[in-house]
């Protein structure tokens, strides 16, 4: 099967869909060495290191009328191509439905408040009506809260519909390095309206007074989250290199994630892979992936944040006992079974297609 991946993630340095992109990509030509897969995109992007030689990259957009990506260019480029699926990795499929094609819906918070997305309107508009008109043939969420929630709003047929778990980079570990100077709390992940960061902040002060317990936070800054003030033991580490993630995930004293939202909550996976003892909201899709591992409270009840914090700054059996059973619940997820089952979704929309 040849198959052609939207590559647009690619062109952002960091985050869940630059991941989500890169790893399925090198999880499918690994798993299915049989298969040639594209990545495809109107912009220039960072092609995955380490791809197998399976993995290649289109050619991109030529000149006229081929500018108009989502008209006219991809269908040009599946042609030339002669890719029999398109895989839009970002709320995006061709407007005509020449080939089939999967859409991935990551989530539903461009729906569900503006002030969580202060650039997408054109998804708000664009990906219902994708749906609607049938240009997405079949439709992959990360998780089943998501897929139910799909349902309901778009009004999908359950047979349209799949759920495909994520997973973490192999490269996130627990590692063994020197304990930190001063002991810190740890978020990762993009700074943006619904990661709930200054409630997390907030909750987390009376812990700093108490025991001198530092809160890093390490991501990118969205352009739509305000600066945050510079105040003791609040450490804004930016955009880490993935290669240094593995090190904060496994030094941390937990990891804190009260995210009011997700469609995974990867950097949750990421954290228990690590070994990190993980405090995050009861976000639905967040449960699928923590299971009973860790501790899942309200995000809006920063009491029950600021105690949960403070047992974990005595020291207690149950920090180590969390940490243990992160381990054991990460190792449930992997890419080959995200890759497995994402194949799986493209024989499908072909069968649908052409049915």
């Amino acid at each position: 099967m040849r198959v052609a991946i939207d590559a647009t993630p690619l062109t952002l340095s960091s985050g869940g869909l630059t991941r989500y992109t890169a790893e399925l990509a090198r999880a499918l030509a690994v798993q299915f060495p049989e298969d040639a897969y594209y990545l495809v995109s109107d912009q220039k992007f960072q092609f995955p290191s380490g791809a197998p030689p399976n993995l290649h990259s289109g050619t991109g957009p030529a000149q006229g009328l081929d500018r108009r990506w989502w008209l006219w260019g991809v269908q040009r480029e599946m042609r030339r191509l002669d890719a029999a699926v398109f895989h839009g990795t970002n709320f995006a499929v061709p407007y005509f439905s020449a080939r089939p094609s999967v859409m991935a819906l990551h989530d539903l918070s461009p729906w569900m408040d503006e002030a969580w997305h202060h650039a997408a309107g054109r998804v708000r508009r664009r990906t219902p009506l994708l749906i609607g008109l049938g240009a997405a043939t079949m439709i992959v969420t990360d998780s089943e809260a998501v897929r139910k929630q799909a349902i309901n709003r778009f009004r999908i047929s359950p047979d349209r519909i799949a759920a495909v778990p994520l997973a973490a980079s192999a490269h996130f570990r627990p590692i063994a390095c020197p304990p930190p100077e001063r002991p810190f709390f740890l978020y990762a992940g993009t700074l943006e309206p619904r990661k709930n960061i200054p409630f997390l902040i907030n909750a987390w002060r009376p812990v700093r007074d108490r025991h001198g317990i530092d809160l890093a936070l390490a991501g990118r800054r969205r352009n739509d989250f305000p600066a945050l003030a510079d105040e003791s033991g609040l450490r804004l580490l930016g955009e880490v290199a993935d290669d240094d993630l593995p090190a904060l995930y496994s030094q941390a004293l937990a990891f804190i994630y009260p995210s009011l939202y997700e469609g995974f909550g990867l950097p949750v996976l990421e954290a228990m892979q690590c070994g990190a003892c993980v405090i995050t909201s009861t976000d639905p899709a967040i449960g699928e992936v923590i299971g009973d591992a860790g501790a899942c409270l309200d995000p809006r009840n920063g009491r029950a944040w600021t105690e949960a914090m403070l047992a974990c700054a005595s020291g207690s059996e149950w920090l180590q006992l969390c940490r243990d059973n992160s381990l054991h619940r990460a190792r449930q997820f992997s890419w080959r079974q995200t890759a497995i089952l994402t194949r799986d979704i493209y024989s499908r929309a072909r069968r649908r297609f052409h049915a």
